[in-house]
């Protein structure tokens, strides 16, 4: 399928101006930044790095990976297990949603919309070579960008548990996702 460029460019313009909404910021080189929009180019970048000429779908999936996550709060679940596969469950829906709109506005058809509405859930994780992939790129950057701020944040987790929560990541991800971890990103200290 030959990509509309304006199209797919108008998509990702879209994407990125609801993610420069969130409020909440980080400092990258001293300047501050939406961090989900960091995120989503974070993801894009690690993407490209990772798979030479990703397709269409896939760009677009991983560019609205997190797409306004800031609107379904943690704390807005109980603090359980369950709670927070809940929260992921509803953050996964409405990142598909927002997807699914944006796409549609600018004029995908419906297989396209569909496409990217599954890789943005998740689905077909093992089975899905495009879902897989996806997983591998956002465990890749989570692994470069924000573990160590997450040992950070959960200082109170012991060694072990921090261990079982990156070998969770590690399982997650492909023989060729685990060999770029060792090798193509950058590990935190």
């Amino acid at each position: 399928m030959r990509v509309d460029q304006n199209r797919f460019n108008r998509a990702i313009k879209l994407f990125d101006e609801l993610n420069s909404k969130d409020p909440n910021r980080e400092v990258i080189d001293g300047k501050e930044q939406s961090k989900e929009l960091l995120y989503a180019h974070r993801v894009t970048t690690m993407l490209k790095n990772y798979v030479p000429n990703p397709s269409e779908i896939l760009q677009l999936a991983a560019r609205c990976q997190h797409i306004q996550r800031w609107k379904i709060e943690r704390r807005s679940f109980p603090m359980t297990k369950a709670g927070y596969y809940q929260w992921r469950k509803s953050l996964r829906d409405l990142h598909a949603q927002t997807a699914e709109t944006i796409l549609r506005e600018v004029g995908y058809e419906e297989n396209v919309i569909s496409r990217v509405r599954a890789l943005v859930k998740k689905e077909g994780l093992k089975s899905d070579a495009e879902s897989q992939t996806l997983e591998d790129v956002v465990v890749l950057v989570f692994i470069e960008n924000y573990l160590e701020d997450f040992i950070y944040k959960h200082g109170y987790f012991d060694e072990t548990k921090i261990m079982d929560i990156v070998d969770k990541s590690l399982r997650k991800m492909t023989a060729k996702g685990r060999q770029a971890a060792l090798t193509m990103i950058k590990m935190p200290k």
